[in-house]
């Protein structure tokens, strides 16, 4: 099988797909609990690296998302596919996965 280089730049989301650098997570709770790998939870939160172009209507025009690169979110908990490229993680989700654009 052939190796395959991926960056942020090379990859382009279809349709209404989006790309999305998942957050850190938290490392100690709100009491001051040093968490393990093991215990801490899957971020949902996360700042939009791609966006595809939109989904097609049924008259075969393109709705334009509601978000844009950069945009910070809020997203399904077990929603889209994970994606590790180098050391950052991202998430590839439909927009209707996207619960929130958070400020």
């Amino acid at each position: 099988m052939a190796a395959v280089n991926l960056s942020v730049s090379t990859v382009k989301p279809l349709g209404d797909r989006v790309f999305v650098k998942v957050s850190e997570s938290e490392d100690k709770t709100s009491g001051g609990i040093l968490l393990p790998d093991t215990a801490k939870e899957k971020p949902q939160v996360g700042e939009v690296a791609q966006v595809g172009p939109g989904k097609r209507n049924d008259d075969g025009t393109r709705q334009t998302p509601e978000i844009s690169v950069g945009d910070r979110v809020l997203y399904s908990k077990y929603a889209g596919t994970d994606i590790k490229l180098g050391a950052d993680e991202y998430v590839l989700l439909s927009e209707k996965d996207i619960l929130a654009i958070v400020n």
